[in-house]
């Protein structure tokens, strides 16, 4: 009991923190270098808008930063009040079935850590309704948790199957074998997400604008992209953000594009957030993707096998963890996979980072029009609220793309190169 109230104190402690930084040590502020540019946010938003951006980024930023450690709390607190040992007699009471105890136990886990991060949860979602990012009512909001939830569980336990059935059978060597199968559901998972998992949450449907999808196959087809359909997806409903990305991989192939992007873009500004899109697909950036998760799954195995053997055998009696088989010490595998994913995040923000860049110069170039492509980015800030030069240690943390910064002013740099004839050749003559 003691040490549950020191870790909560801690908790939130940390929260506090947090909050404190973000709210006043964070440096926000925009370099003078960058003042009056295109970059600068007060030169495309207005007063409120600034307001705004400011306060929900802060919101958001602390959210994320106190949910992740929460995760690692529960399963804490799981393990120290002997729940987990509970959950495991309570299971094997109603069958006799080994894979229907694992199936009834990830439920039961599911179900707690989902109870009490719902508080959480709910609070981001009012957050993202007050400041109008978010239109979606509750009731789609609760389906959609709902969802998430027996997706999750559904995964979560048919992993768990596979990586204790190769604990009881290797505790040394249960790590490579998981692996092994991991990779075949791992690219499994690619192919069906388009055209199964991703229509659980919203309504795909080809795209309407028959004009606007004849350029953008047009663009595909000079991108040698394999696309003879472009779908559109009624996100209005849910929110005011704009979005577009193209995923799947092979036959699975999808482009997509967010309602609220098609209303609010126009054409031009379209052709470019859809020409950085493809660019992820001409430089393989989902295969590489598809390859890294590969491979960060192999070390992750391995690196969690080892702590998972060690945190066993020094804590494991305490926890009422008869072994490295027992389903009891699914907490501990799941705090040290949580933990050790959350390391990674950097390294893997930083690698986004880069491809995210690569696909906004393949863009530009494709397109030629620095003013769309600044357009565009102006009008994801205002439409998103989003933080134009955000903390370095939001960026470190959350950011997988370039901050809105960084990216316009890239951007912005090209239209001198791509500028018109008539006014290049009256910037030469003025010159002269």
């Amino acid at each position: 009991m003691k040490k549950a109230l020191l870790f909560a104190t801690g908790f939130i402690l940390y929260g506090v923190l947090m909050w404190y930084y973000l709210l006043h040590g964070a440096h926000t502020e925009l370099p003078i270098q960058y003042r009056g540019s295109a970059a600068d946010p007060t030169m495309f938003m207005n007063g409120r808008q600034l307001k705004l951006s400011y306060d929900f980024s802060r919101l958001k930023d602390w959210i994320y930063f106190v949910s992740v450690p929460l995760e690692w709390l529960i399963y804490l607190l799981v393990l120290g009040f002997g729940l987990s040992k509970k959950m495991r007699s309570a299971v094997k009471g109603i069958t006799r079935f080994s894979l229907v105890h694992t199936g009834l136990y990830v439920l039961l886990l599911s179900f707690v850590s989902w109870l009490l991060t719902f508080p959480l949860r709910y609070y981001s979602y009012t957050v993202s309704r007050d400041y109008h990012i978010s239109v979606q009512l509750f009731k789609g909001w609760m389906k959609d948790s709902l969802i998430d939830f027996w997706v999750g569980w559904l995964f979560t336990f048919l992993t768990v199957v596979v990586i204790y059935f190769f604990i009881r059978k290797s505790k040394k060597k249960w790590w490579l074998y998981a692996w092994l199968i991991s990779i075949p559901f791992t690219i499994f998972m690619y192919f069906i997400q388009p055209v199964v998992i991703d229509p659980l949450y919203n309504k795909f449907y080809p795209l309407k604008d028959q004009a606007l999808k004849e350029k953008i196959l047009t663009l595909a087809d000079r991108a040698e992209i394999p696309a003879s359909n472009v779908y559109e997806v009624n996100m209005s409903e849910k929110t005011n953000s704009l979005n577009a990305y193209v995923n799947g991989i092979g036959s699975n192939l999808r482009i997509v594009l967010w309602d609220t992007t098609l209303d609010r873009l126009n054409d031009k500004q379209v052709l470019f957030v859809m020409a950085h899109e493809m660019g992820h697909y001409v430089m393989n950036h989902l295969y590489q993707n598809l390859i890294g998760a590969i491979i960060l799954t192999l070390f992750g195995l391995f690196l969690g096998s080892k702590v998972y053997t060690w945190a066993l055998a020094k804590w494991g009696k305490r926890w009422g963890i008869k072994g490295p088989g027992d389903i009891a010490g699914l907490p501990v595998l799941l705090l040290i996979f949580s933990l050790l994913s959350f390391l990674a995040g950097p390294v893997e923000n930083a690698v986004s980072r880069k491809a995210e860049k690569d696909a906004d110069r393949y863009a530009i170039e494709m397109t030629k029009d620095p003013e769309a492509a600044v357009g565009a980015f102006q009008k994801l800030t205002i439409s998103g609220l989003s933080e134009v030069n955000p903390p370095k240690l939001v960026k470190f943390f959350l950011y997988g793309h370039p901050t809105m910064l960084e990216r316009i002013t890239f951007l912005d740099s090209y239209k001198d190169k791509y500028q018109p004839k008539e006014l290049q050749n009256a910037k030469q003559q003025k010159q002269q």
